[in-house]
């Protein structure tokens, strides 16, 4: 760190050897004095010294000389907060602020600076009073409100996340009705904790109303619909998804399973299930249709069927199924074989992650509908492949 404070010290040791060379044995020493304040070379003694805190003290004094130096502060305070020396960097925006001859355009850059210092330092009702108190002067709004919109999804604001959104949405005319889909669903599920089922299907269906592709709203009305015995009206829901987005197909097969089987539907399963694998073939659909023709027509049919899937569609999870159901038809020394095959195939499967999110490759065995480490929306997916779904 203190090599880079110091290198932000160095135009004024460059100006310093252009302004002797240009003077010569003219240079008059108070004028030079004046020029560049003595607290810089006693700064620059404290870096070389190792003592960046007193370095820090010397430059914020330095506001109080020579309001020229707010850009260097500016500068300063910014990589700090980089560096995860946050109460430094609000030190130095603290002290830019409170000069009250600001320059109106660097007291806005100054309070987004500090807002951001607050953001990262985890105290957010500060950080959301600086960024509204920006918004209402129309001083840096976009990045503003994406600030708050942050703020709000960490305290689970959700209905400020929203007008939030809204407000970026109209300013800057990029869709953003996926994302206030999923607030609304965030609602729904806040309501779903305290009972309240009907305040949480309004705004579920607020939210495919938003977005008519969020597939999270249609699974958690397919859920309240089952769980109310209403099964038709799950299955419209739960079909959509193959519409919507079928990389979340794996997400509705068992529901769509259990619907059909209160209904006594089964053909209608079979038929679905095979429409599925037409126009999106996934080993989770695979493994559902060998059950169905396991249950019809017995092993040899299912092993069959399998067996052709995975030699076009190449998949662990469809090898581990062949095994099990050659396990079952075999005796002897190759079914011993089989057996340490298929715990071979199950150990694998079990370290394997299911889903991974597109956008920073977080992984895991759960889905998340904001990715626990970019925070991005609908991010995470059942991995593809080989190795996934």
């Amino acid at each position: 760190m203190m090599w880079q404070l110091l290198f932000l010290l160095l135009p004024v040791a460059a100006f310093t050897g252009w302004y002797l060379g240009r003077r010569g044995e003219k240079l008059v020493l108070p004028n030079l004095k004046n020029a560049i304040p003595s607290d810089y070379f006693l700064g620059l003694t404290y870096l070389i010294n190792e003592e960046p805190d007193r370095a820090v003290d010397v430059l914020i004094k330095l506001l109080e000389v020579n309001g020229d130096t707010a850009e260097t502060h500016l500068a300063l305070g910014a990589l700090f907060r980089q560096r995860g020396e946050v109460d430094r960097a609000i030190r130095i925006h603290q002290n830019l602020i409170a000069r009250p001859n600001l320059d109106k355009s660097l007291r806005i850059h100054v309070m987004l600076e500090l807002g951001q210092d607050y953001l990262k330092a985890g105290v957010l009702d500060r950080a959301e009073k600086l960024f509204l108190e920006l918004v209402s002067i129309g001083g840096e709004v976009k990045r503003s409100l994406q600030y708050l919109q942050t703020i709000y999804e960490q305290e689970k604001e959700w209905f400020k996340a929203i007008q939030t959104a809204e407000k970026l949405q109209l300013m800057t005319r990029i869709p953003m009705q996926s994302i206030i889909a999923h607030y609304y669903c965030e609602l729904a599920a806040k309501e779903l904790l305290d009972n309240r089922v009907d305040e949480a299907q309004a705004h579920l269906k607020l939210a495919v109303r938003t977005d008519k592709h969020c597939v999270r709203g249609c699974l958690a009305l397919a859920d309240l619909a089952i769980q109310e015995g209403e099964y038709k009206s799950a299955l419209k829901q739960l079909k959509l998804v193959k519409s919507n987005d079928p990389d979340y197909i794996a997400e509705t097969i068992e529901p769509i399973r259990q619907c059909y089987h209160h209904l006594g539907q089964e053909q209608l399963l079979f038929d679905y299930l095979w429409e599925c694998l037409e126009e999106h073939p996934r080993i989770s659909v695979i493994l559902a249709l060998s059950d169905l023709i396991r249950q019809r027509e017995g092993d040899r049919p299912a092993i069959d069927f399998v067996a052709e899937q995975i030699r076009h569609h190449p998949s662990l999870r469809g090898l581990n199924r062949l095994i099990h159901l050659y396990l079952g038809n075999t005796v002897g020394d190759t079914k011993d074989k089989l057996e340490l095959l298929n715990n071979l195939v199950t150990q694998l499967l079990t370290r394997k992650p299911v889903y991974r999110c597109v956008q920073c490759g977080f992984s895991g065995n759960q889905l998340y509908w904001q990715c626990p480490s970019c925070h991005q929306w609908s991010t995470v997916r059942a991995i593809q492949g080989i190795e996934g779904d």
